[in-house]
């Protein structure tokens, strides 16, 4: 049977996957994933999910489909990666607070057996309340902002932090389960 490896070392992603009852092995991508650009384009999202998942086919054998992902938080069409510092952090969760940005997700399975290869993104919305600097705060110094796209989790956000979302909520956390089916389907994968 063909076997399922992970390029990532999310535990998020982790749990999305294994929540789908899927088996699967973690390899995580050493691919470098910085941008030249932090203009949003579909284009270089699903670039970075195929670059990573292509990182780690190199080090795999037949039998095996790699899937690798890449989530970016957008706004203003200017990509909101993962912060270098927590003041960066506070720049990054001020500018979103009390706008509605997007989170895109791209996938991309690989096939190593067949070298077919399958690539969906999700987009799914976040409308932040007004967040007060002590809001910001509060939240730098009880969460780790450092790790994630856009300096937050949405799964970790207290109570009057977030006004709504819409589409896939486990999109926003970094990998949506609907999304992750249609990539194994198009690669002859039964869930």
């Amino acid at each position: 049977m063909v076997k399922i490896i992970l390029a990532s070392n999310s535990p998020r992603r982790k749990k999305i996957m294994t929540d789908l009852g899927l088996e699967f092995d973690v390899i995580p991508s050493n691919y470098d994933e910085k941008l030249d650009t932090d203009i949003f384009s579909y284009d270089l999202i699903e670039n970075l999910a195929t670059q990573k998942a292509l990182d780690v086919v190199k080090r795999v054998d037949n039998n095996k489909i790699v899937i690798g992902a890449d989530t970016v938080v957008v706004l203003h069409n200017k990509i909101l990666g993962k912060p270098h510092s927590k003041d960066h952090a506070f720049e990054m969760l001020k500018s979103l607070s009390g706008n509605t940005h997007s989170v895109v997700t791209s996938i991309c399975g690989i096939n190593t057996s067949t070298n077919r290869a399958a690539l969906i993104s999700t987009t799914s919305y976040v409308k932040f309340t007004e967040w007060s600097d002590k809001m910001i705060h509060f939240y730098i110094d009880n969460f780790n902002p450092l790790d994630k796209a856009g300096s937050y989790g949405i799964q970790e956000l207290p109570n009057g932090y977030i006004d709504k979302f819409e589409g896939s909520f486990e999109n926003i956390v970094g990998l949506a389960p609907e999304s992750v089916k249609k990539v194994l389907e198009q690669l002859n994968y039964k869930i």
